[in-house]
């Protein structure tokens, strides 16, 4: 797949102004030109460089997956339905305080917390919540800090932009926290570094995070500010399948909308999003269906493997196998969205030959569109 780079005029003609863009933050943080403000990426003055890492590094403009792939994992894009996979089991922290303020088994705050106390990273970059409930990206360089980001909530942030400031000289080693589009703004990095932003080769590891859709930033926040004291709300949650709803904490009492009512506040781009389990990282966490507290966990790549391998023997996790059941029902999902976003893609540009951004094989291709997508489930 041969990639033409431009520049910030034809990103926000070909993505940012269609609706597609994902807010990975690939394209703000180091450049004086755009900012993140109320919810979207905006151009405080025109660029003129034909040529920009802005463009080049965004998940919607020309993506070759096996080249991501062979980059990563030494082989090309197979569309096995979870991606490449080492190991796949179910998890959760050993320690009640971080299960307490997890979204569900508190795996990924373990694993930031036994990085950083093992030297393997200085910080971590994560999505923490204010007082106002809406996200924000945070450079955690403690265990308070790390512990300050968990939970989730469910609404697009851009997470790269706090690796983009991050100075090309910091000597700081780092993890970051990611979901499936960043992951891939991330991987477009990793091909191409660029030459005056953060040095790529600190990011020791990156944990993604299950993802079927966001949230508008902006619109659902509207929403919330409507319907909830905010200041009040401990957590959001979507609970596993048949629930179909969306849950707020507030106190102790449970405030629940339908989850069909929330769906209208989704990012119109996650319609054409392949990848719901984060393919392009090294483990990838989401939660377990009908198994309250607990997350899965897919290990992709060998130094995923080694940080798992660490908290076993530290003891700072719990583990148990996937019940068979459940991993068939995570690989239905997964293969649903791809099929669903080549079919979205191919409905859009109303040609088959044209998947916008996406490079895939053709046999690919034409067996994701010749999928017949189940009945919408999850989120």
């Amino acid at each position: 797949m041969v990639t033409k780079t431009k520049g910030m005029g034809e990103l926000f003609k070909e993505v940012i102004d269609k609706g597609l863009c994902t807010l990975c933050g690939a394209c703000i943080g180091d450049c004086p030109y755009t900012v993140f403000y109320r919810g979207k990426i905006r151009m405080l003055d025109f660029c003129t460089r034909e040529e920009g890492h802005c463009y080049e590094y965004c998940p919607r403009t020309s993506t070759d997956l096996d080249a991501i792939s062979n980059n990563i994992f030494g082989v090309p894009f197979s569309g096995a339905e979870i991606g490449t996979v080492k190991d796949v089991f179910m998890a959760r922290s050993k320690d009640a305080k971080v299960r307490s303020g997890a979204q569900y088994g508190g795996t990924v705050t373990s694993l930031l917390l036994l990085a950083m106390e093992s030297g393997l990273v200085d910080a971590a970059i994560t999505t923490k919540t204010g007082e106002d409930r809406l996200p924000a990206a945070s450079v955690a360089h403690s265990a308070a800090e790390v512990m300050a980001g968990a939970g989730s909530s469910y609404m697009a942030y851009p997470v790269l932009e706090a690796l983009n400031r991050t100075p090309r000289d910091s000597k700081d080693s780092l993890g970051i926290v990611v979901t499936p589009c960043q992951a891939i703004a991330l991987a477009k990095m990793r091909l191409g570094p660029p030459m005056q932003r953060a040095n790529l080769d600190n990011v020791r590891f990156s944990i993604g995070l299950f993802c079927t859709w966001a949230l508008a930033y902006d619109r659902f926040y509207e929403f919330l500010k409507n319907n909830v004291d905010l200041p009040k709300v401990k957590k959001f949650d979507i609970p596993p399948p048949p629930a179909n709803r969306f849950d707020v904490y507030i106190g102790k009492e449970v405030k629940s909308f339908p989850l069909d009512d929330v769906r209208n506040y989704r990012m119109p781009t996650c319609a054409y999003c392949l990848d719901m389990t984060a393919e392009f990282t090294d483990i990838s966490v989401g939660s377990v269906e009908g198994v309250d507290g607990w997350n899965t966990v897919i290990v992709r790549t060998q130094r995923g493997a080694e940080l798992i391998a660490e908290a076993k023997k530290k003891g700072k996790l719990e583990i148990k196998d996937l019940p068979a059941l459940n991993l068939v029902h995570l690989k239905e999902a997964a293969l649903n969205k791809k099929a669903r976003a080549v079919q979205e893609i191919v409905k859009k540009t109303g040609h088959k030959n044209d998947l916008m951004y996406l490079g895939i094989a053709d046999s690919l291709k034409n067996k994701l569109l010749g999928h017949r997508v189940s009945v919408q489930g999850g989120h």
